[in-house]
C-alpha cells in the first residue's frame, strides 16, 4: 500500500498544483489549451523520440510480453470503441473512450512500481509496455480520431485527408524518427541528447498540471457526458489486468515474474494521453478527465490488493 501511495501521491500533487493555480488566478482561461499544446507538440514527441531512439531491441525482444499486453490492449480498446459507438458517440469520442479503458499510466507509474515489487527482471517488460501504449495504442487512437473528424464521403478523399493529417502529427513522426536513428545508428550530439532529455522530462508534469487547470475550469458544472465513466474505469482497473493475466498465463506461458509484471502494468489507472488528445482535438475532455481522476484514486486500493495477490504467485 505504501509503495503504491508513494507513486500515486505525486500525481495528485501535480493535478492539485494546476487546480490551485487556476483558482488563484496565476493561470488564465487559455492556460489549459496552451500547456497541453506544449506537451503535444514539444515535450511528448521528445519523450517518444528518446524512448525509441535508445531502445535496446535485443533486450526488449520478448514476444510473449508483447503478445499478452499488446493483445489485451487491442481487445479492451476495440470493445470500448464499439461500446462508445453503440451509445451513439461520434467515432472521435468513441476512440477516446477506448483510450480511457486501455491506456495505462505505465510511463509515470509502471517502472517505479515494477522495480519496487519485482526488481530488475521486470523492467524490460515495463519498457515494452510503455512503447506499446505510447506509440502503438496512441497511434491507433489518433488514426480513428482523424477518420472520425473527416466529413468527406468519398473514400479516397477521406483517406487522403487522414494521411495528410497523420503526416503532420508530431506524436507519430517523433517515434518514427527515433526508429530511424536507432536503426541506422546515427550518432546524436551530446547537446541534442541533453535538449531532448530536458524537453521530454516536461511531458508528464505539464500534462498533469493541465489536467488540474481543466478541472478547475469545470468545477461546479454538471454534464451528461460523464455518465459513461464508470464502465471505462471498471474496464481499466479490472477487465484489462484480468485479460492480460489470462493471456500471459494460459496463452503465452510467461514466467511468473513476467506474468506478474504485465498484469500489474495493465492494472494501472488511465494515463494523461487521452486527455491530451481530447484537448488537442477539442473533443469530450470532461469524461476523460473524470476517468483519469477516478481510476487513479481507486488504483491506490486496487493496485495495492493486486500486488499482494501477485506476490503469492512468485517463487
Amino acid at each position: 500500500m505504501f509503495t503504491t501511495l508513494s507513486v500515486v501521491l505525486p500525481i495528485f500533487a501535480l493535478i492539485l498544483v494546476g487546480y490551485l493555480c487556476r483558482l488563484g488566478g496565476i493561470f488564465g482561461p487559455y492556460a489549459t489549451r496552451e500547456i497541453n499544446r506544449l506537451v503535444v507538440y514539444l515535450a511528448l514527441p521528445a519523450l517518444l523520440f528518446d524512448l525509441v531512439a535508445h531502445a535496446s531491441w535485443e533486450a526488449l525482444y520478448q514476444p510473449g510480453v508483447i503478445g499478452a499486453f499488446g493483445l489485451s490492449c487491442i481487445i479492451v480498446f476495440t470493445v470500448a470503441v464499439a461500446w462508445g459507438k453503440r451509445r451513439g458517440r461520434p467515432l472521435a469520442d468513441a476512440a477516446l473512450d477506448g483510450l480511457n479503458a486501455a491506456y495505462a499510466n505505465v510511463g509515470f507509474m509502471g517502472i517505479p512500481l515494477c522495480a519496487a515489487a519485482f526488481g530488475p527482471p521486470s523492467l524490460a517488460a515495463a519498457t515494452l509496455t510503455i512503447m506499446l501504449t505510447a506509440c502503438v495504442l496512441f497511434a491507433a487512437a489518433i488514426v480513428l480520431v482523424e477518420i472520425g473528424l473527416q466529413t468527406e464521403r468519398l473514400p479516397w478523399r477521406v483517406a487522403w485527408r487522414v494521411t495528410r493529417a497523420l503526416a503532420r502529427n508530431p506524436l507519430l513522426l517523433a517515434p518514427l524518427a527515433g526508429a530511424v536513428v536507432d536503426g541506422t545508428g546515427i550518432p546524436l550530439p551530446d547537446a541534442f541528447e541533453r535538449f531532448i532529455d530536458l524537453l521530454g522530462a516536461a511531458a508528464s508534469p505539464c500534462a498533469l498540471i493541465a489536467l488540474g487547470l481543466f478541472l478547475a475550469d469545470r468545477r461546479g458544472q454538471e454534464t451528461r457526458r460523464t455518465e459513461g465513466v464508470a464502465p471505462m474505469v471498471w474496464a481499466k482497473l479490472v477487465v484489462h489486468p484480468a485479460l492480460t493475466w489470462a493471456l500471459a498465463h494460459f496463452v503465452f506461458g510467461l514466467a511468473p515474474v513476467q506474468t506478474a509484471a504485465v498484469t500489474l502494468l495493465a492494472a494501472l489507472p488511465t494515463g494523461t494521453g487521452p486527455f491530451m488528445l481530447a484537448e488537442l482535438y477539442r473533443r469530450d475532455a470532461a469524461s476523460t478527465s473524470r476517468a483519469i481522476l477516478i481510476s487513479t484514486l481507486m488504483s491506490v486500493a486496487t493496485v495495492a490488493g493486486l500486488l499482494w495477490v501477485l506476490a503469492q504467485t512468485l517463487p
